[in-house]
C-alpha cells in the first residue's frame, strides 16, 4: 500500500505567538506540505527546502527512500518565508535566509539563518507535543535548506535522531564552537555533493565537513559528479541513513 496522499496545513507557533522578521515581512506561522503515516506514528522528517523552491520540492522522494519504517512516519515539508532575496537584484521568493553575494564565502542573513532555526525548532516541537520523542525526529535539507538544518539540528536542546545536508555548507561554524548542543554532540549527520556544484561549492562543503569532523561529531560525506542536484546514488546512500537511524 502507498503512501497516502500529502496535504497542505498551516502551522502555528503556538500561545507564545513570536513573530519573526524576514527583510520587511513578520512571520507567525509556517505552511507546511505533509505526509501522514499510514500506521502509528513512531517517526518524524523534517525536510527543507532550497532557496526559491517550496514544500513539494522533496515530496516526491519519499517513496523513492524505501524506508523500512516508511509507514510509521510523518513527513513534513515547510515552506521557506518569502522575503526579497539580495543576489536576485531583490526579487521576493521563498528563502531561509538572505543571500548577499555568490562569493566562496557566500556573505548571508546571519540573522536570517537563527530565525529560521527558530521556526524549525517549533516544528520540531510540534511533533514532540504529539508524543514523538526528539530521538525520533530527523532534520534534512538542500542547499540552504541544509544549513538550517544544521545550524537548528546542531544547536536544539534536545536529540535529535540525525540530520542531513544535501549540497549545502554552515556559515555559522564558528558560532556553533560556542553555541552547540551538548544533546547532539553524538547525533549522526550525513553530508553530500555535486562535484561540479556551481551554486554551492564543493570547497564550501568539504570545509564545513572537515570543521564538523574537528569538532568530533559523527559526520559522513558522498560526493557525486553532479550539479546543484540530487542524484540516484546520493537516494540511495539517504535511504541507508535513515533506515540505519530509524530502528
Amino acid at each position: 500500500m502507498g503512501l497516502k496522499t500529502s496535504k497542505a496545513t498551516n502551522f502555528s507557533l503556538g500561545d507564545n505567538n513570536k513573530l519573526y522578521l524576514f527583510g520587511k515581512f513578520m512571520y507567525s506561522e509556517l505552511s507546511t506540505i505533509e505526509i501522514p503515516p499510514q500506521s502509528a506514528h513512531l517517526y518524524s522528517v523534517i525536510w527543507l527546502h532550497g532557496l526559491g523552491a517550496d514544500g513539494h520540492d522533496f515530496e516526491g522522494i519519499v517513496p523513492e527512500l524505501h524506508l523500512q519504517a516508511a509507514p510509521s512516519i510523518h513527513f513534513i515539508f515547510p515552506n521557506a518565508p518569502v522575503q526579497p532575496v539580495t543576489i536576485n537584484g531583490g526579487m521576493k521568493m521563498r528563502a531561509w535566509y538572505d543571500i548577499l553575494d555568490m562569493t566562496l564565502e557566500r556573505k548571508v542573513d546571519t540573522n536570517g539563518i537563527y530565525q529560521s532555526s527558530a521556526l524549525i525548532n517549533s516544528l520540531i516541537e510540534r511533533e514532540m507535543h504529539k508524543g514523538i520523542s526528539s530521538e525520533n525526529i530527523l532534520l534534512a535539507g538542500f542547499s540552504q535548506g541544509g544549513v538550517i538544518a544544521l545550524h537548528a539540528g546542531l544547536t536544539y536542546p534536545h536529540k535529535l535522531a540525525g540530520i542531513i545536508a544535501l549540497s549545502a555548507y554552515l556559515p555559522t561554524i564558528s558560532q556553533l564552537e560556542t553555541e552547540r548542543s551538548t544533546a547532539n554532540h553524538d547525533t549522526p549527520i550525513l553530508m553530500a555533493h555535486g562535484i561540479i556544484d556551481p551554486v554551492v561549492a564543493i570547497e564550501s562543503g568539504k570545509a564545513t565537513f572537515h570543521a564538523l569532523q574537528a569538532l568530533d561529531y559523527p559526520v559522513e560525506w558522498h560526493d557525486y559528479v553532479m550539479e546543484h542536484a540530487v542524484c540516484q546514488e546520493e537516494i540511495e546512500h539517504i535511504s541507508t541513513f535513515i533506515n540505519t537511524v530509524f530502528i
